[in-house]
C-alpha cells in the first residue's frame, strides 16, 4: 500500500509539473496583407513569420476577416508582378488563382485563412489567431483598435468623442467575448498616429488592458514631441489614472504594424521590429491570452529576457544575454504622494540582472531594457534593441 500511494503521489506530482510548465512564445500581434494595404499574399507573409521563429501571428487587416471571395488587382509594377512571380513560384498553378481582365490587369484571388492556415500551423510550433484591425474615426481622427481571436467580424462603432468611439469599440468585442466564450482582447494601436488620441481620451475608458507603446511603422510618432508625449510618457500618465479609479493595470506591446515586405528601410513599415513574447501554458489563444491579462509577458524590439520574477514585493529580471553586447537595466514608477510625476526613474542598473522591491509610496514599477546593439532596420536610425517589462503593484 506504501508503494503504491508512493506511485501515486508521483504520478500526480509529475501532472501537477506538467500543468504548470511554461516557456516563452514569440508573436506578432499587428500586421496587414493585400485583404486591406499590405502589399503581399498572407501565405507569404506566415511564412515570413514562421521562418523568422515566430511562434505565432496575425494578420490584422482594416475593417475585414479573412472571409469570402475576394480578388486582388496587381499593380502593374516591376515590384508587385515580381511578387506575383514570387508567389506563383513557391505554391504552383494548382494554389494560385488569377485571371486576366479584358484591360489584360492581373486578378488574384485571396486565400481565405481557413484555406491557407493547414500550410503553417504546427502543435506547439506555429499559430495563426484571427484579429481585425477595427477601422473607425472621430472627425478626421484615426482611431484604430486591433482584436486578437475575434471570432465574428466587427463594424466600427461610432460616437460623439474620441473616448466614446474606443468605449463603444472596447464594448462590443466584450460583448462578443461573452457570446461566444472565446477569449479575445481589443489593443488600442498607435495612439500618436496623426495625433488621434490623446492621454486623457484613454483615461476615462473601462475595460482597456493593452495599447501600442512600440509600434513599427515609420509615421506613428513613437517619441511624441515637443507638445506631445511619447507612448511610454502616455504610459504612464493613464497608468496612474486607473490605478487611482481602481481599474487594472495597463500592458505595453510591441508590434511590427508590417505594411512593405519587399523593400526594407525606414521609410517602409517592415516586419520584425516588434514583438511580445509571452510567458504561457502553452500554444493557444486561450492559455497565449490568459498570460497576457495576467501580464505575464513582455514586449521587446530585439532583447531577450530569460526571466521575470515578482514575489509581490520585489520585481527581478534577468536578462538572456548576447555575446559582446551589454545591457542597462531602468526601473520607472509613481510615488503614491506626487502622482503628478508619472514614470520617474526609480533604479539604475548596468548588467543582465537586476531586481527593484516596491516601496510603500510606490504605485506601480514597470522596467524597461536597453542594449548596446544597434537596431537593424530600426523604427528611427539610433535606436537600440530594447525590452519593456509590464508594470507591477505591491500585493
Amino acid at each position: 500500500m506504501k508503494y503504491a500511494l508512493s506511485i501515486l503521489s508521483f504520478l500526480l506530482l509529475g501532472l501537477l509539473s506538467c500543468s504548470t510548465h511554461k516557456e516563452w512564445y514569440k508573436g506578432n500581434l499587428h500586421t496587414h496583407s493585400y485583404w486591406s494595404d499590405g502589399d503581399d499574399y498572407p501565405e507569404m507573409i506566415m511564412d515570413w513569420y514562421k521562418t523568422q521563429g515566430y511562434d505565432f501571428a496575425v494578420l490584422s487587416d482594416h475593417n475585414t476577416l479573412q472571409e469570402g471571395e475576394k480578388w486582388k488587382l496587381i499593380p502593374k509594377s516591376p515590384m508587385h508582378e515580381q511578387a506575383y512571380e514570387n508567389y506563383l513560384n513557391k505554391y504552383g498553378k494548382e494554389w494560385v488563382e488569377s485571371k486576366t481582365d479584358s484591360a489584360g490587369r492581373l486578378h488574384v484571388r485571396l486565400k481565405t485563412l481557413e484555406e491557407y492556415r493547414s500550410l503553417f500551423e504546427e502543435k506547439e510550433k506555429f499559430l495563426i489567431i484571427p484579429s481585425e484591425e477595427v477601422t473607425a474615426k472621430f472627425e478626421q481622427k484615426p482611431l484604430h483598435m486591433n482584436v486578437t481571436n475575434i471570432q465574428e467580424y466587427i463594424e466600427p462603432a461610432t460616437g460623439n468623442s474620441v473616448s466614446e468611439v474606443l468605449q463603444r469599440n472596447l464594448d462590443l468585442v466584450k460583448q462578443q467575448r461573452e457570446a461566444t466564450g472565446h477569449p479575445m482582447f481589443l489593443h488600442i494601436n498607435h495612439p500618436n498616429f496623426v495625433w488621434a488620441i490623446t492621454p486623457e481620451d484613454m483615461m476615462s475608458l473601462n475595460g482597456e488592458r493593452f495599447f501600442e507603446v512600440y509600434n513599427g511603422h515609420p509615421d506613428v510618432h513613437n517619441y511624441g514631441d515637443s507638445l506631445r508625449p511619447s507612448m511610454e510618457a502616455l504610459w504612464d500618465r493613464v497608468q496612474v489614472s486607473y490605478l487611482q479609479a481602481g481599474k487594472p493595470l495597463l500592458y505595453g506591446l510591441a508590434v511590427d504594424d508590417a505594411h512593405h515586405y519587399h523593400v526594407f528601410g525606414g521609410k517602409q513599415s517592415n516586419p520584425g521590429r516588434g514583438w511580445v513574447e509571452v510567458w504561457s501554458k502553452s500554444l493557444s489563444p486561450k492559455d497565449l491570452i490568459e498570460a497576457m491579462e495576467a501580464g505575464e509577458f513582455y514586449s521587446s524590439t530585439g532583447v531577450l529576457i530569460h526571466q521575470v520574477k515578482f514575489n509581490g514585493k520585489s520585481l527581478r529580471i534577468t536578462v538572456k544575454p548576447e555575446e559582446g553586447v551589454t545591457y542597462t537595466i531602468r526601473f520607472f514608477g509613481t510615488k503614491k504622494s506626487n502622482p503628478e510625476q508619472a514614470g520617474i526613474l526609480l533604479s539604475e542598473i548596468q548588467g543582465t540582472e537586476g531586481s527593484y522591491t516596491l516601496e510603500e509610496d510606490d504605485l506601480y514599477v514597470r522596467a524597461k531594457v536597453t542594449s548596446s546593439k544597434s537596431k537593424e532596420n530600426p523604427y528611427r536610425p539610433g535606436d537600440m534593441e530594447e525590452a519593456w517589462i509590464q508594470p507591477v503593484m505591491k500585493r
